[in-house]
Order: structure tokens, then C-alpha cells, then sequence
């Protein structure tokens, strides 16, 4: 029996919303490895809505219905399906899930290759307040500060041009090469991928540098935020 691995769940962000894209491998451990995918950023995913891709797998109504159950169980919507299988296609009709055409246009490098779609990004110009959050697949920028209470969450790299003092959660979708830039760094709680940073205690310089966060040896590190 094949066993499914993460390169056949593939979750993303994209122009067109959170993607899902499943690959190989017997159904029941495409489903159970897509369920773990999503109980890891149960934060992150709560509330999306979301874009299937089947490629030329059939799937039968009874093995759509199971999908979409589990995904509403995680508080998902599944909006749109794609595919090349005209049973997958019926099934989707049938549970009146509405089918997306085909991309006919990717994006090219510079070797006439296609390449994927990459996450964007959103630029939030205000302050986050206690109580308000702001969850984007790709990366974020927020000009102003991050408050006690607020939180950020973010499948790319989070930059915030002001200080953070609440949650921020980057890579959210298991992206541990995600960044955290800050002018002033000290969150409540700092998330990077599945890593976690406990508050750290009070700082006592005088003056707040500009910090930057990352993975380093399965750990986060904060260092100086330079131009280097």
C-alpha cells in the first residue's frame, strides 16, 4: 500500500486563496494525512476557505462527502474543486461543490520552466488592537504596532514596522524558514512553523532595537535586525 508523505498533501497560499493540492496514494491516507496537516495549524486554518486540486484521481460522491466532513470538522469550506476526471467532476456536482478551470496561463522563469504559485502578500496600515486578529497565507506587513491581546498569524514571514507586543505566528502552514522583523520585539508569544518561543523577560536596555527571528538548530533565535 502506498503511504502518503507531505509532498502529497500540499497546502499553500496563492492569488486565488488557500490551496490544497492532493497527490498519490491510497484515499484513506491522503485524508488522515490531511487532517494531521490541519490539526498542526488548527489557528491558522479555523474559518478558511479552500481550493482543491484532484489532479486525474477519481473520487467517487461517497469519498468526497467523507473530505468535506473532515474538513468542516476543522471549520473549513471547501469552495471549489479542480480536476481532469470526469467522476470527480459528477461527484463534485453532486454535492453541489463548484468546479474551477484549469490554470492556462503559469508563470514562467527565467529558463522557460513553469514555476508554482508563490504566496503574496498584505499590507496592513493600521494598529492591531487587544481582540483583533489577522490570518493571510502568504507573507505579512504590518505598518503599526501588534497590542497585548492582538495577534498576527501568517503562512509566510510576518514584518511589522512598529512593536509587537501581542501573538505572531510565521510559517504557520509548517514553513520553519519563515522570518519575524520587528522595531521592537516582545510578543507574548512567538510562533515560527511548529516552534515555540515562551515570552521572553522584560528587556532592560534603554533603547528598543529592531529584532529579527528565525529557526536555528529546531530552536527560535532572536537577533539585531540590520541591513547587512
Amino acid at each position: 500500500m502506498a503511504q502518503a508523505s507531505e509532498e502529497n498533501v500540499i497546502i499553500k497560499g496563492t492569488r486565488k486563496g488557500l490551496s490544497v493540492t492532493l497527490g498519490s496514494g491510497e484515499w484513506p491516507e491522503l485524508l488522515r494525512e490531511l487532517d494531521s496537516r490541519l490539526t498542526q495549524a488548527d489557528a491558522f486554518f479555523r474559518g478558511s476557505r479552500v481550493n482543491l486540486h484532484t489532479g486525474k484521481r477519481d473520487i467517487s460522491p461517497q469519498q468526497l462527502q467523507e473530505l468535506v466532513g473532515m474538513l468542516q470538522n476543522h471549520t473549513i469550506e471547501l469552495v471549489s474543486l479542480q480536476t481532469a476526471s470526469r467522476a470527480t467532476a459528477e461527484a463534485a456536482q453532486a454535492h453541489e461543490v463548484r468546479l474551477a478551470l484549469p490554470d492556462v496561463s503559469p508563470t514562467l522563469s527565467a529558463h522557460g520552466h513553469a514555476e508554482p504559485e508563490v504566496s503574496e502578500g498584505v499590507l496592513l496600515h493600521r494598529t492591531l488592537r487587544s481582540g483583533q486578529s489577522l490570518r493571510y497565507p502568504g507573507h505579512v506587513v504590518v505598518i503599526g504596532d501588534v497590542n497585548p491581546g492582538a495577534e498576527v498569524i501568517a503562512g509566510g514571514d510576518v514584518v511589522v514596522w512598529g512593536k509587537v507586543r501581542g501573538l505572531v505566528h510565521a510559517g504557520a502552514m509548517g514553513a520553519d524558514d519563515a522570518l519575524v522583523c520587528a522595531l521592537e520585539l516582545s510578543p507574548t508569544q512567538l510562533r515560527i512553523g511548529g516552534h515555540i518561543a515562551s515570552a521572553p523577560e522584560e528587556k532592560k536596555r534603554k533603547k528598543p532595537q529592531p529584532e529579527v527571528a528565525s529557526v536555528v538548530d529546531g530552536q527560535i533565535v532572536v537577533e539585531p535586525w540590520s541591513g547587512k
